[in-house]
């Protein structure tokens, strides 16, 4: 529908809060009819913005507020994040700066305009101009003197922070070994990247939920830590290195006034990297940027204490006659989309106990609706009459068994350490998977909710350890996924044979060349 008709809809339900599923389906409505427009005639419709922003700011009840705005991050500005198209680029900057244009003007946006006017940002112009310039400059460095800190801003979830930031710490590491690493984002990045002295965290939440305003919070914070970390005087003495941030809204929000800042694209690439995977794009980013230097895989470092446990129980596996532990996560994040259901679940560990000697060590996961799960998927196993055991990974003892089910209870930094000690790595599409390439763990990632060939290889785990996918297409008809087939296919993979040149090798197409390119196989390093 046209925007005049849904603002009369608008103007019609907007006083009603006992309607407030009307004002939700509404919100979602309008959003979709803006994705459709672009789709279907490559048009830009500013109005549907305008309305979506207006009844994101309009309500002072909080959660209603971001029961409204949802739809805006959910349906438009998230799809046009995971787009890997050249296009969705530029309609996500436009789309950002839109919003962010829109809320510097209500009440509650004083403080976002004060900050955008500290930056000379006057217009919406100005914010677009900007952005469009942050994502089509290329990037060099050359300063004369090597930087004494390089601030990072993280990539908000832990799977992209080991995918990609993890990969530029170490490519500084060894490019600026004086340089003090930084690292801005979530308390968590201490479970994965806290075992390295080199790395400071500074903790600051991003808000993945809640409405407009809470969404640019992060920003405001990461602005107050840069003003620490890179005082009046002393900005040139930094670098600071943007991935591709949600802090900064990938690169349309502005953080130093001094030409200090660095952005990588991860949506746009050369012709040559189309299939690349993150990581790759990482070092390819690093080589253009600093030179073209030695390549790193992704890499987590946990914390001594932390390893030790891990080896303890997994030791008393072994010594129990265990022949092998296979690491299992069934997290999806805040993606629902990604999970395949609990039937899927609750068979797929039986079919690996088939194996004898045999140990399933599941992630129980985090809120209410994961550990719900583990809880069903552990009391099947145990109707198979088989050894079960429900553990924290803080307990002082552990079991011993060697052919069963454990769920286990841990932080990110301790599945990190469990990981490292496993097998092999079975699991959605999640964090643990890329964790479990950067320890060298075989790993196997079933990919469900998206049928996008390259977000699809963007996210596939890179490690120097055999990493492979199974593809699970719940789109086209969710209602006939066959679980027993998709079963059937995981335990082919996993038992498929490759060629031993293949695991130790990776291939990279070079960007000027074209020309195949063979990495070393690099020493495993343990945790």
């Amino acid at each position: 529908m046209e925007p005049c008709v849904y603002r009369k809809k608008w103007l019609s339900v907007r006083e009603n809060r006992d309607r407030q599923d009307d004002l939700v389906r509404l919100s979602r409505h309008i959003a979709f009819s803006f994705v459709d427009r672009y789709y279907q005639y490559g048009r830009y419709e500013a109005e549907y913005i305008d309305l979506l922003c207006e009844m994101a700011t309009y309500f002072s009840d909080v959660e209603l507020s971001d029961k409204v705005s949802l739809p805006l991050f959910e349906i438009i500005v998230e799809k046009l994040c995971d787009d890997f198209e050249d296009m969705p680029i530029e309609i996500y900057c436009r789309v950002m700066s839109q919003i962010i244009s829109y809320c510097r003007k209500v009440r509650q946006g004083a403080v976002l305009d004060k900050a955008l006017l500290d930056f000379g940002i006057l217009s919406f112009e100005d914010l677009y101009d900007r952005a469009t310039a942050v994502h089509t400059r290329h990037y060099s460095y050359d300063n004369g003197k090597p930087p004494e800190k390089i601030i990072l801003l993280s990539r908000v979830t832990i799977g992209a922070d080991v995918a990609i930031l993890s990969v530029m710490i170490g490519r500084f590491m060894k490019i600026f070994p004086q340089a003090e690493i930084v690292v801005i984002g979530s308390s968590k990045l201490h479970g994965v990247f806290g075992g390295n002295s080199r790395i400071r965290i500074c903790p600051l939440n991003y808000a993945r939920s809640g409405g407009l305003f809470e969404r640019f919070s992060s920003w405001h914070g990461a602005l107050d830590i840069l003003a620490s970390e890179m005082p009046p005087g002393q900005e040139d003495h930094g670098l600071l290195v943007d991935p591709d941030s949600r802090i900064s809204q990938l690169g349309v929000l502005p953080l130093t006034h001094r030409d200090n800042y660095l952005f990588f694209n991860s949506r746009e690439c050369a012709a040559s990297a189309k299939s690349a995977r993150m990581a790759e794009l990482a070092n390819r980013w690093m080589d253009s940027v600093f030179g073209a230097s030695e390549f790193c895989y992704p890499k987590v470092w946990t914390i001594p204490s932390i390893s030790l446990k891990a080896r303890k129980l997994v030791g008393l596996l072994r010594s129990a006659g265990c022949k092998r532990v296979v690491a299992v996560n069934f997290g999806v994040g805040t993606n629902p989309r990604k999970r395949l259901g609990l039937d899927f679940e609750q068979k797929l560990p039986r079919h690996i106990l088939k194996e004898p000697k045999t140990v399933v060590l599941l992630d129980k996961g985090f809120g209410e609706d994961e550990l719900s799960r583990s809880a069903r998927v552990l009391d099947s196993i145990k109707n198979e009459g088989l050894s079960t055991a429900d553990i924290r990974f803080g307990d002082p003892e552990y079991p011993a068994f060697s052919h069963g089910l454990i769920t286990i209870e841990c932080t990110i930094g301790q599945i990190s350490a469990l990981l490292a000690v496993s097998d092999e790595f079975i699991g959605y599409d999640s964090a643990c998977q890329h964790i479990a390439a950067a320890v060298q763990t075989p790993t196997l990632t079933i990919f469900a909710g998206s049928n996008d060939m390259h977000f699809v290889r963007r996210w596939s785990a890179c490690g120097n350890a055999q990493h492979k996918i199974v593809h699970v297409d719940t789109l086209t008809d969710p209602q006939n996924v066959n679980m027993n087939e998709v079963i059937s296919r995981v335990m082919a993979e996993r038992h498929k044979k490759e060629d031993r040149k293949q695991k130790t090798e990776f291939r990279i197409l070079d960007t000027d060349l074209r020309l195949p390119k063979t990495m070393p196989d690099f020493k495993k390093q343990t945790l």
